[in-house]
C-alpha cells in the first residue's frame, strides 16, 4: 500500500496520540487502513501508545482492531502488553477476534498474565469470553506465564486468584510435564503455591 501524504498524516497523529489531528487527517482523505513500512495501521499505534482518544476516533470511522503488523501485533493483542483497560473498553464494541494469536501463539490474556496488569486481567475475564486455558507456542497458558515469567509477588498472586477464579486448569502442564504448581514450588512461590494447592 503507498502511502499518501494524509495518510502519513494520519499515522503520525496516531503515533502522538492527538485526536484533533487524526479527524482532521481522516478528513483530508487519509485512509483509515493506511500502515507504516512495519505494517502498523493507525489505531495499533494509537493502542500501542495507550492514546485513548485517538482510537476512540479511529474506531468510531471503521479501523479494524484486529490488523496485525509484521510482528503479528493486532490493536487489541497490544493491551494485553500495555494492560490499558480504558483502550479495552474502546476496542471491545470493535469485535476483536479473541482468538487471534500473536507472534508467540498467544491470546491477551497471557501477556497481561506475564506482566501482572491486574486490572486488565479481571477486566478482559470478566468482559470477554476469552478462553483462559489459551495455549501459545511455548506450551504455556496463562497461569502457567503468571508463574514462570512473574515475580511471585502480590500482582501474580491476584492474577493467579482470578485465572483460577475464572476456571484455569491448575493442573495444565507445560510440554516437560510441569504444573503451573511444580514451577511455583521451583521458585519458591509460596503464596501462590498454597493457591494452586487449594484449587487442585
Amino acid at each position: 500500500m503507498n502511502t499518501t501524504a494524509a495518510d502519513r498524516r494520519l499515522l503520525d497523529a496516531a503515533r502522538a496520540g492527538n485526536a484533533a489531528e487524526v479527524t482532521a487527517a481522516l478528513a483530508d482523505g487519509a485512509r483509515v487502513e493506511a500502515r507504516d513500512t512495519e505494517l502498523r495501521g493507525a489505531l495499533l499505534l494509537a493502542a500501542a501508545g495507550d492514546h485513548v482518544e485517538a482510537a476512540r476516533v479511529l474506531v468510531a470511522a471503521g479501523a479494524d482492531v484486529n490488523a496485525q503488523d509484521h510482528r503479528a501485533d493486532s490493536p487489541w493483542l497490544v493491551t494485553g502488553v500495555t494492560g490499558s483497560v480504558a483502550m479495552l473498553h474502546v476496542l471491545l464494541p470493535a469485535g476483536p477476534d479473541l482468538e487471534l494469536r500473536n507472534r508467540f501463539g498467544g491470546i491477551s490474556l497471557i501477556p497481561a498474565s506475564e506482566r501482572g496488569h491486574v486490572a486488565y486481567v479481571r477486566e478482559v475475564l470478566r468482559a470477554t469470553d476469552s478462553d483462559v486455558d489459551h495455549v501459545n507456542d511455548l506450551g504455556w497458558t496463562a497461569l502457567l506465564e503468571a508463574v514462570i515469567l512473574g515475580d511471585g509477588g502480590r500482582a501474580h498472586q491476584e492474577i493467579v486468584e482470578l485465572l483460577l477464579a475464572a476456571g484455569a486448569t491448575p493442573g495444565l502442564a507445560d510440554r516437560d510435564g510441569a504444573t503451573p504448581l511444580a514451577h511455583a514450588e521451583r521458585r519458591g512461590f509460596a503464596e501462590i503455591a498454597g493457591l494452586l494447592r487449594a484449587a487442585s
